[in-house]
Parts: C-alpha cells; structure tokens; sequence
C-alpha cells in the first residue's frame, strides 16, 4: 500500500509542470535585487520579502528564510566531498534554511548558487502546501522550478 502512494505522488509531482499563479513586478524586483546581493543580512531581508510575495501570489501559507553564516554541511570521501547541502525545508515547519557558505573555502555563496537554492526549497514549500504532494525531486519537480524562474526573469539576468 505504501509503495501505491508513493508511486501515485510521483505521478501527481510529475504531471504538474508549471506554477499556475501571476508573478508580481514587485517579485521581479526582489528577485533581481537578491541576485545582485552578496550581504548576509541584505539578502536575509530581500529574501523574507521575496517568500512573502509568493506566498501572497499563490495563496499558501508564508514560509520564512533563516540564512546561516556557517560554511555547507558536506561529506567527504577519500578526501573529495562527495555531497553538499545547500539548504532545506521541512514540511510543516514554514522554515527554509539555507548556509550562505562554501562547504571547504568557506566563502560567500554566488548569488545565482543561493537564489537557485532559495527558489528550490521554495518549491518544496509549494508542492507541500499547494499541491499537497510529498515533494520530491521529479521530472515535473524541476520543470515548475525552471518555470517560476522564467516568470521571475531569472535567465534575463
């Protein structure tokens, strides 16, 4: 039965491939101001307002950003790292987390590198409140992804 469910989210995750709400000029402002910004603090802010304008936008519940200053949590293997977290959500918290830090240098995230992350584990707030999905990294996954990118002039940057 469990494996019946899983397979039914999958097939739901996977028919969805857009985000089916507008996108506000004030959210492409935000957007194209966090993609100019390197500041902790400055991009803790832009971002708050960012998630609250998509939450507005799509009707779901707000989710919060907590940026943290440490360096990626990350595991090596024969001395190569072989993973990297960039940041995650947990459903039913309405928190993102995201380390504005390499895993080994310790230096500041590029912008594009912590957008990305910022927009990604959006989506998973998305699937979890919207779509009612247990939202996992399907074909349909990425697609909405690289949707609400292109509505917020992402790849004009």
């Amino acid at each position: 039965m469990a494996f019946f469910f899983h397979k039914t989210n999958y097939q739901k995750s996977n028919a969805r491939t857009c985000t089916n709400f507008p996108i506000s000029s004030h959210a492409k402002k935000l957007s194209k101001e966090i993609l100019q910004s390197t500041d902790n603090i400055i991009r803790q802010t832009l971002s708050n307002d960012l998630l609250d304008e998509l939450a507005d936008l799509s009707q779901i519940d707000i989710v919060h950003v907590k940026i943290s200053d440490k360096k990626q949590y990350h595991k090596k293997r024969n001395g190569k790292i072989v993973m990297k977290q960039y940041g995650y959500y947990k459903p039913g918290t309405h928190y993102i987390y995201i380390t504005n830090k390499t895993a080994v240098q310790g230096k500041i995230l590029a912008p594009k590198t912590f957008f990305d992350t910022l927009l990604h584990e959006w989506m998973h707030h998305y699937d979890y409140c919207k779509l009612k999905l247990n939202s996992i990294h399907t074909a349909g996954f990425y697609a909405r992804l690289k949707n609400i990118k292109t509505k917020l002039g992402y790849f004009d940057q």
